[in-house]
C-alpha cells in the first residue's frame, strides 16, 4: 500500500511550473534560454505599494490578522467592487487569501461533494481541473475552439449542464488565450444560467484590468444582477498590479459561502501577510495610473509577438483582447521533423524540440485542454521577445 493519498492519482503537476523550472535549469547550466512560460509581469511593484509595506512593518504591523482579511483591505476591496464593477458587497461577504489560486481552492474545497460537475471551458489555466478533482469533483471540459474566439457558447453551456452541476468557472480574460467576454457574450451564458438554479458561477476576474483595444470589461453578477448570489466573484492584486510574489487575492460573494471558505482556510493557512495586506491596502486605494502606462507596453508587446508569429511556417496566432498571453496553433507542424531527427507528432513535442534546438520555453496547449497549440506569455522584456520570435521562425523554417 502505498504511503501517499490516493488522491494525488487524480491530478497532475503544473505544467507552466514545470516548463519554467526546465527552463531555469537549462540556463544554471549555461544554456541561452527565453522563457516565456511564466504567466508574471516583469514590472516591478510600483514604489507606493513597496512603501506601504515597508511602513507597515516599521508600524509593527507583523502579527496574526483576522483568518479573513484585515478590515482595512476588505473595505478597500468593497469599494473596488462598488467602483469599477458596480457591485456592492458587505465586509461578511469579502475573503482575502494567500493569491487567488487558494480562493479558488476554498470554495472548491467548500462546496465539492463526490461526483459534483464543474464546467470549465477549455482552453483552461491548468489548475482549475486539478484543483476540482483534489476536492472529489468531477471536471466537465468545454473546448472552445479558435472559431469562436476561444468562448464558451450559450448552447455548449446547456448542453454541458447535468442534474450534478454544482459550478461553472470563468476566466475573462483568459488565462491561457487572453480571450475576454464582452458584455453581450455574457449576457448569453447569464440568461442560461437563470435556467438552471442549482449552478453558480465562479468567475476569475484575475485579469481585468489588462484589456486593450478600447475593450469593456464586464464582470457576471454585474452584467445579471440575478445571479449575485451565486456567483463569487475573484481577483486579486498579482498581475495588473505587478505583486505576483505578495500573494494576495479575494473574492466576493454570498456570506454563507465566504463563511465556509473562511473556515476552511482558518484550518490550513489561517491569514495571508499581514504585511503584504497593507500593501494592497495601497495597491487599491492609491494611484491606478501605472496601469494604463504598463498596459500600453503589453499592447505593443501583443502586436509584435502576433506579427511575428504569423510570419513564421506552420504557425497561426489569434489576436487576443487582453492578459499578457497568446495562444497560437501549431497544427502546421505536426507530421513534419526537427532538425534533431525527431517526428513533430504532437504540441508536447513542438515545445520539447523548440526548447531543446532554440532555446525558446513555451507551454504546450494540450496542458490547457486544447492542441495542438502553444502558449506564449509576452510579459518579458520586447528585446527577448522579439528574439525568441525570431528563433520560433527559425525553428519553424527548419522542419522538414
Amino acid at each position: 500500500m502505498s504511503f501517499l493519498a490516493a488522491a494525488l492519482d487524480r491530478v497532475k503537476p503544473s505544467a507552466t511550473i514545470a516548463v519554467t523550472d526546465k527552463a531555469r535549469a537549462l540556463k544554471a547550466a549555461g544554456r541561452n534560454v527565453i522563457g516565456l512560460g511564466a504567466g508574471e509581469p516583469d514590472f516591478d511593484t510600483p514604489a507606493n505599494i513597496k512603501l506601504a509595506a515597508i511602513r507597515a512593518i516599521e508600524a509593527g504591523k507583523t502579527k496574526y490578522t483576522a483568518v479573513d482579511g484585515i478590515p482595512e483591505l476588505k473595505e478597500a476591496i468593497i469599494a473596488k467592487f462598488q467602483r469599477e464593477n458596480g457591485v456592492a458587497y458587505k465586509p461578511n461577504q469579502i475573503i482575502v487569501g494567500t493569491g487567488g489560486k487558494q480562493v479558488l481552492y476554498n470554495a472548491l474545497m467548500a462546496t465539492i461533494n463526490p461526483g459534483d460537475e464543474v464546467i470549465i471551458p477549455a482552453p483552461y489555466w491548468v489548475s482549475y481541473p486539478e484543483m476540482v478533482a483534489l476536492a472529489g469533483g468531477e471536471p466537465v471540459p468545454v473546448v472552445c475552439t479558435a472559431a469562436t474566439g476561444f468562448k464558451l457558447q450559450a448552447e455548449a453551456l446547456e448542453r454541458a449542464i447535468t442534474p450534478k452541476t454544482k459550478w461553472v468557472i470563468l476566466c475573462s480574460p483568459s488565462n491561457p488565450t487572453g480571450a475576454a467576454y464582452t458584455r453581450s457574450e455574457l449576457k448569453a451564458l447569464t440568461d442560461v444560467l437563470m435556467k438552471h438554479p442549482h449552478v453558480w458561477v465562479m468567475t476569475d476576474d484575475m485579469y481585468e484590468h489588462l484589456v486593450y483595444d478600447d475593450f469593456q470589461f464586464t464582470t457576471v453578477a454585474q452584467v445579471e444582477p440575478g445571479l449575485y448570489d451565486r456567483t463569487l466573484t475573484v481577483n486579486g492584486v498579482s498581475k495588473a498590479y505587478c505583486m505576483t510574489g505578495w500573494r494576495i487575492g479575494y473574492a466576493g460573494g454570498p456570506a454563507q459561502l465566504i463563511k465556509a471558505m473562511s473556515t476552511i482556510q482558518s484550518q490550513s493557512t489561517s491569514n495571508p501577510s499581514s504585511i503584504a495586506q497593507w500593501a494592497a491596502v495601497e495597491a487599491l486605494n492609491g494611484p491606478q495610473d501605472f496601469i494604463p502606462a504598463n498596459n500600453k507596453v503589453f499592447k505593443e508587446r501583443r502586436d509584435l509577438v502576433v506579427s511575428m508569429l504569423n510570419q513564421a511556417k506552420g504557425i497561426e496566432c489569434p489576436r487576443p483582447e487582453g492578459a499578457f498571453y497568446v495562444y497560437p496553433s501549431c497544427a502546421g507542424t505536426i507530421g513534419k521533423t526537427a532538425p534533431s531527427g525527431k517526428v513533430i507528432d504532437n504540441d508536447e513535442t513542438f515545445v520539447t524540440e523548440l526548447l531543446e534546438t532554440e532555446g525558446v520555453a513555451v507551454v504546450q496547449g494540450s496542458a490547457f485542454g486544447l492542441g495542438p497549440a502553444f502558449r506564449i506569455s509576452y510579459a518579458t522584456k520586447t528585446s527577448d521577445l522579439e528574439d525568441a520570435c525570431k528563433r520560433i521562425q527559425r525553428f519553424c523554417g527548419n522542419l522538414r
